[in-house]
């Protein structure tokens, strides 16, 4: 078995099991999912598939990541409509009341994509999404409507849509922050936040980026570390009273995998609510558009993702897991990795590339790429996350309780980790 992965290759479980999700597969294949999806899985499977994001309820744990999938309010709208359980506003560039940003380099408008097949180092056939653009490129007050459109979409629909931020990074520490920066883009964030949510504190993502780890911003692993541990520090100080729920979604920084470790080591021990572990990885080689250097993904991310969490755990024992909840990202590409996420104690998976994978690759023969993908992400046959569920439990590494069987179960600190 792999160091990086805990579940095998190939999931057998009871044959009749396996002809019922074959059925449903087949027949979903035909005609579309169930319009309650989730509740037809409890009552035909006896699984309860939803999670939480940040303290969220969320109906099931797959969701959006930020980035192009989600730049205005009828992508919301649609994502919502098709199922998703959560969904992460594309990224925000911070700035101060003047509209002056000290991360302007990262306001670019270049929403192109190519999907592209990509070949790990294992061999792992998969696919990777290659785009110029880095963060929003429109004005902040177009993101503060959309942002205040999608929180009334999560509170009439009860799917959370969480904003997203990249802020002002000093490179050297003796510079200091931009506080004003910092401040007046806080500012009006809750502001919105308030006006639809009222004093619950502000639920926030701030974003380390696969494009920032490739920048000359990042060469020093000293100021990195510095940065996740202050920038929460900064965040926390200036929200004060108001109070914020705020997430880091770290790089993947290029340097080797101690060092990555250590980041997550470090992450943990910040002020940070809780952790996305871990953005794309950079090649600053290959060049996509006339631009050097780009962000790519498949099975050499989720590997990493995978073994760099699972060093943690091992190394920290099981009392001293990540104290704060953790949300996967990297090659989510079936309902199988995100058990392999879930088994390393992530409580959801945030979804971009996959959602955009070639139409040969989904069962499905009508419905949206994301209705497309939660078929095959809940009833693959061969790699679903009922069929692995129902696997962990024929293992008994993971028990009903009350006749369900529960997938936030899974990310529990219990010997199904070991």
């Amino acid at each position: 078995m792999d160091t990086r992965t805990i579940l095998p290759d190939r999931i057998e479980v009871n044959p009749s099991f396996m002809k019922q999700l074959k059925e449903d597969y087949e027949r979903f294949a035909e005609e579309g999912l169930p319009k309650e999806v989730e509740a037809y899985i409890l009552d035909h499977y006896k699984m309860d598939v939803s999670s939480t994001y940040a303290g969220h309820f969320i109906r099931n744990p797959f969701g959006i990541a930020s980035g192009q999938l989600s730049t205005n309010i009828r992508q919301i709208e649609n994502g919502i409509e098709d199922g998703l359980g959560f969904i992460i506003l594309k990224t925000v560039i911070s700035q101060d009341p003047r509209g002056d940003s000290g991360m302007d380099a990262w306001k670019v408008n270049a929403p192109k994509m190519v999907v592209e097949p990509i070949t790990s180092k294992r061999g792992e056939e998969g696919y990777t999404v290659t785009w110029k653009g880095r963060g929003w490129h429109k004005s902040f007050e177009e993101y503060l409507t959309l942002m205040e459109q999608s929180l009334e979409l999560w509170k009439t629909s009860n799917t959370p849509v969480i904003p997203s931020c990249k802020f002002h990074l000093p490179t050297e520490e003796e510079d200091g922050f931009n506080v004003a920066e910092y401040q007046y883009t806080l500012n009006k964030l809750y502001e919105v936040w308030e006006k639809v949510w009222g004093d619950i504190p502000l639920t926030l993502e701030k974003d380390f980026s696969p494009t920032l780890a490739g920048s000359s911003l990042a060469k020093s692993q000293q100021m990195i570390l510095w940065w996740v541990t202050h920038v929460p520090e900064q965040i926390k100080g200036l929200m004060g009273a108001r109070g914020i729920n705020l997430g880091i979604k770290l790089m993947n920084a290029m340097f080797d995998d101690a060092f990555q470790l250590e980041v997550l080591e470090t992450a943990a021990k910040s002020k940070a609510d809780y952790l996305v572990c871990f953005n794309r990885l950079f090649d600053p080689d290959k060049e996509f558009e006339g631009k050097q250097g780009v962000a790519y993904g498949g099975y050499d991310l989720s590997d990493r993702n995978l073994k760099i969490i699972h060093q943690y755990n091992k190394k920290h024992g099981k009392q001293q897991w990540v104290k704060q909840p953790l949300s996967a990202t990297g090659n989510i590409e079936s309902g199988k990795m995100m058990v392999e996420y879930a088994l390393a104690g992530c409580e959801n998976g945030q979804i971009h590339s996959y959602f955009q994978w070639p139409a040969s690759e989904y069962a499905m023969k009508q419905g949206t790429k994301v209705e497309k993908s939660l078929h095959e992400l809940f009833f693959n046959p061969e790699k679903g996350l009922l069929v692995t569920m129902r696997y962990l439990e024929e293992k008994e590494l993971l028990a009903p309780k009350n006749g369900v069987l529960y997938f936030k179960d899974i990310c529990q600190h219990s010997k199904i980790n070991q």
